[in-house]
């Protein structure tokens, strides 16, 4: 499976011309998967204007999309604001990930910043629901940025049989550091392929830096792509490095679950009772 990750500097607010540069991007090398940044449709920070370039999963940004993945035979992850399917004026951070065969899948992000230069929960709704993306090469599950902070996702996906895991991002400068330690984290903890595509380029007082990676389920850097600069990178993943990686490193298989009650119980009482 060839993967090509994007390091894309969005328009704010202009999906005509970021919607073009996708498609310019996806021109210049064959892949059978693109994955692109966090709101590169609309761009990063749009604040009160997200009202006006919110969408529903038929919309027309979609619909651009579905074509361009028909035409061309690939898969397209990329993110943008979709509205809430049932509850009318909620706004959701959203990964897409569009299918050759004219599918979408659509995860929305739980985890949303708000502090520093993020005021995300003033904007979006959080999400509730886990997307396990079933494809012709294998299961796929959906994070976005922030939620690569939380190892309770990813791992629920990797029990779900997610193969790969990926992240989308709008992460800036400052951040970099804690990215490129989670990734491989992640990647060995559920011993997963994880990839991870990041905006590049500065959006009004934010600086992002790119650097696009993949890693293999044992943690190795696959592909990086250069930082500060908008960039494409591809790589080649075999999936049934899956299996010798579980055999290596069995951490599917002696997870304790009781822990996750005892998770929940800490997390609300911040004590652990003794049983």
């Amino acid at each position: 499976m060839k993967i090509a990750l994007i390091s894309m500097r969005p328009k704010i607010g202009d999906k005509k011309a970021n919607l073009a540069k996708i498609k310019k991007y996806i021109g210049k090398e064959k892949a059978d998967m693109y994955v692109f940044g966090e709101m590169t449709v609309t761009g990063y920070p749009l604040k009160d204007e997200l009202r006006d370039h919110a969408e529903k999963t038929d919309g027309h940004s979609i619909k651009f999309l579905k074509k361009l993945a028909q035409e061309k035979k690939c898969y397209i992850a990329c993110g943008m604001p979709l509205w809430d399917e049932k509850v009318k004026g909620l706004i959701h951070n959203s990964a897409v990930l569009v299918h050759p065969s004219g599918k979408v899948d659509s995860y929305d992000k739980w985890f949303l910043p708000t502090f520093g230069p993020f005021e995300e929960k003033i904007f979006f709704d959080a999400g509730e629901k886990l997307k396990i993306c079933e494809t012709s090469f294998g299961k796929i599950g959906l994070i976005v940025c922030y939620d690569l902070f939380f190892p309770e996702i990813c791992k629920a996906y990797s029990l779900l049989g997610a193969d790969i895991i990926i992240c989308i991002s709008a992460s800036p400068s400052v951040t970099r550091k804690y990215f490129e330690t989670l990734l491989p984290a992640r990647a060995i903890e559920n011993t997963t392929f994880m990839i991870y595509s990041n905006l590049v380029g500065t959006q009004e007082n934010l600086v992002f830096w790119g650097g696009s990676q993949a890693y293999d389920p044992l943690s190795n850097q696959i592909v990086k792509a250069p930082y500060f600069k908008e960039s494409m990178v591809t790589c080649k993943i075999d999936l049934e490095q899956i299996k010798l990686a579980r055999a290596n490193r069995p951490v599917i298989r002696d997870i304790r679950p009781e822990i996750y009650n005892d998770l929940y119980s800490i997390s609300r009482t911040h004590n652990l009772k003794e049983k």
